[in-house]
């Protein structure tokens, strides 16, 4: 499966790379480049420069990023190049209102949403 993971923090970082481990297709993005060009040198997988750059070809794409005001940013931006019948899963811990503008986005598009805070 053609994967995006967007955010490589303590948990975003490992959680990528088990996926890769297990034989998809993984695509990171993070905001610090240099930490997504780290992920995939040594998981042998692929980076985007942009949120967008990441998500163009995924069937799936997941974030774990810091906050509210990141999620907004980052969610936005993968909405916004993400193909009808993709799926998006967010496992940031963050407000349920966030989650819900989230959904509602998804929705208009033809894209699943899982809110799944880890």
């Amino acid at each position: 499966m053609n994967v995006a993971f967007l955010g490589l923090g303590v948990m975003g970082y490992p959680m990528a790379g088990h996926l890769q481990a297990k034989g998809h297709r993984v695509t990171v993005y993070n905001r610090t480049t240099s930490k997504a060009e780290a992920w995939a040198k040594q998981h042998v997988g692929a980076f985007g420069k942009t949120v967008e750059d990441a998500v163009i070809d995924a069937e799936l794409v997941l974030m774990c990023v810091g906050n509210d005001k990141d999620l907004i940013e980052v969610g936005g931006a993968a909405l916004a190049a993400m193909q009808p019948g993709t799926i998006l899963v967010d496992h940031t811990t963050a407000s349920a209102d966030v989650a819900r503008q989230l959904y509602e986005g998804a929705r208009g598009k033809g894209i699943q949403f899982i809110d799944a805070p880890v």
